[in-house]
């Protein structure tokens, strides 16, 4: 069937001519992806390689977003990612604030995350897992899919594992549906490294790879106070003295988490100072002891006495990521100046 002269002529792209000016400031301000950028920068401490990263990929998806107002562009762009990096180094909320740009930018419709990991994808018998898989994917629609610990899917040494029928539909998804729906894949790196070795298509449909720096132990004691600032809590000088000695200590030990590690022990020093208030709890207490954790709170620590983890189980808990999510409250700092980050 032959197309009529309008119909041809709505199918030829209009032509700009080299000339055709374009705001890049205006296209920046109406996106409000500053907005974004400066909620990371007060949730998340330190992270410069990983915040320099995102804004050069915010700057690349708004200089698209102009080409395609033009027609200089044809097709999605591959926005699926990789991030690595050890526990708690922020990468959940880097991917909700990644999420959150691509919708601004228009590449998702909705711009919600859905975190997953492997048992929320693959099944435990046949005819489960491509079920599984599907609903998770339906569900992240428009949005973002997360998935932790990504390397879990493949298990070559498992003839019976149905892992790789999870990675097959997952492939399909990110080629066929990349206007709807970006995946980002998490995990520690050389383990991530080894899962695109041994899936080549999964790796040539990663387009941007950002690794996650562990923090130092000066950004580990200011994200401590932003977390104590958050529950209206903060320490005394030299319980923030006897926690800057704790951390360094921490950090030697097995299984360290970065911030998740910081919120664990944090969650015990308040379980102490409890304890400590009920033992006086003839006397009357005033607001500053309420919210105050003192040295004796942190260095009651089996890390202090006998250079091991506390005993009850430490960094087995918490989604990667989430402990360094949090904004300040000031109720500290009208008590007396601590918590000051």
């Amino acid at each position: 069937m032959s197309q009529s002269p309008e119909s041809a002529a709505d199918a030829v792209p209009m032509v700009f001519p080299d000339d055709t000016p374009v705001d890049l400031d205006a296209e920046f301000r109406a996106s409000n992806i500053q907005e974004v950028l400066d909620k990371l920068d007060r949730e998340l401490i330190g992270l410069k390689p990983v915040k320099t990263r995102i804004r050069e990929t915010a700057a690349l998806l708004l200089v698209d977003r102009l080409r395609r107002k033009l027609n200089l562009s044809s097709g999605a762009p591959t926005l699926h990612m990789s991030f690595t990096g050890n526990p708690g180094t922020g990468k959940t909320t880097v991917a909700l604030r990644m999420a959150e740009i691509l919708h601004r930018l228009g590449y998702v419709r909705e711009g919600h995350l859905v975190s997953v990991t492997r048992d929320d994808l693959v099944g435990q018998y046949i005819g489960h897992t491509a079920p599984k898989t599907r609903e998770v994917i339906k569900k992240a629609m428009g949005g973002v899919l997360f998935i932790d610990e990504a390397y879990y899917l493949y298990k070559p040494e498992n003839e019976r594992d149905y892992g790789a029928e999870s990675i097959e539909i997952l492939l399909q998804v990110m080629e066929n549906n990349r206007d709807d729906l970006v995946v980002i894949l998490a995990g520690y790196k050389n383990r991530m490294d080894q899962f695109f070795h041994s899936n080549p298509g999964m790796r040539s449909r990663i387009a941007h790879h950002i690794d996650f720096p562990d923090y130092g132990a000066d950004e580990l004691l200011a994200i401590a106070k932003l977390m104590l600032a958050a529950q209206n809590y903060c320490f005394s000088p030299e319980g923030e003295k006897a926690f800057a000695e704790y951390i360094r200590l921490r950090m030697k030990l097995e299984h360290f988490a970065n911030a998740r590690s910081i919120r664990n022990a944090l969650d015990r020093a308040r379980l102490r100072q409890a304890n400590r208030l009920f033992a006086r709890s003839g006397n009357k207490l005033t607001k500053l002891d309420l919210i105050t954790l003192e040295a004796e709170d942190i260095r009651a620590s089996r890390v202090f006495q006998e250079g091991k983890l506390d005993r009850d189980g430490d960094e087995m808990v918490g989604k990667d990521g989430h402990a360094a999510n949090i904004r300040p409250s000031p109720v500290c700092r009208q008590a007396g100046g601590e918590g000051k980050t």
